[in-house]
């Protein structure tokens, strides 16, 4: 069966959301915490969450928070059909975005992801898993949202399902954007709407609410 996306913020949330992720946008150049270490020039960005000084947003409501918690970052959502998620507060334009996630507690019935472009609450692509097998692309452009692709929210066997770790990749260089799980590629689009932005992560909930996902080793690459 298909999922239907909903992807609902109160305004509420979008003016946190405002606040806490467009207010201060940076250059390429992380500080401590999260950093381009010098170790791999084609890194821009790395962060193992391990010092909450890195830059990501620490916001809590009755909706749910984004915060670090030990030594990885977590998004709880605690209301359904609703999805919060986070930004370091950088700009980029071609990235190779890759992170580690794990559904930590709450329905398998989910989103959680990749954000990039971000360049305020209406404007940014993402990329999604289910830990029931679902995945899915889009865009948020002048608040509208776009799902790629005739299928909706697909589901395949290339997702890990529960609470086992997913590693995933989002790849948007130039008008090409490209979802990865575990290594395979589940999706590929072209849109040129959005050239620039932040880069993020995402979770969510639909029916369920308690959606709490745990997200390490996030990599910023140069394509």
């Amino acid at each position: 069966m298909k999922k239907k996306m909903l992807f609902v913020l109160s305004l509420g949330l979008v003016l946190v959301l405002a606040l806490t992720s467009c207010s201060a946008i940076k250059s390429v150049l992380p500080s401590t915490g999260g950093s381009n270490s010098g170790k791999d020039s084609n890194v821009l960005f790395s962060d193992d969450f391990s010092k909450t000084s890195s830059g990501w947003d620490q916001t809590t409501t009755d909706s749910g928070s984004t915060d670090y918690k030990n030594g990885a970052y977590e998004i709880i959502v605690n209301i359904t059909n609703y999805d919060m998620w986070a930004n370091p507060g950088l700009t980029f334009t071609d990235t190779r975005i890759e992170v580690d996630a794990t559904k930590v507690a709450g329905s398998d019935n989910n989103d959680f992801g990749v954000l990039c472009r971000y360049v305020d609450v209406d404007n940014y692509y993402f990329a999604i898993v289910a830990s029931d097998g679902f995945y899915g692309m889009g865009k948020m452009v002048d608040g509208t949202q776009t799902i790629f692709g005739d299928a909706g929210i697909p589901e395949t066997d290339k997702v890990k399902p529960g609470s086992i770790p997913n590693h995933l990749r989002f790849d948007c260089v130039g008008a090409k954007l490209s979802f990865y799980a575990n290594g395979n590629l589940l999706a590929e689009y072209e849109d040129s709407a959005l050239t620039s932005g932040d880069v993020g992560l995402i979770a969510g909930t639909f029916t369920e609410s308690g959606t709490d996902v745990s997200f390490d080793n996030f990599i910023v690459y140069k394509p």
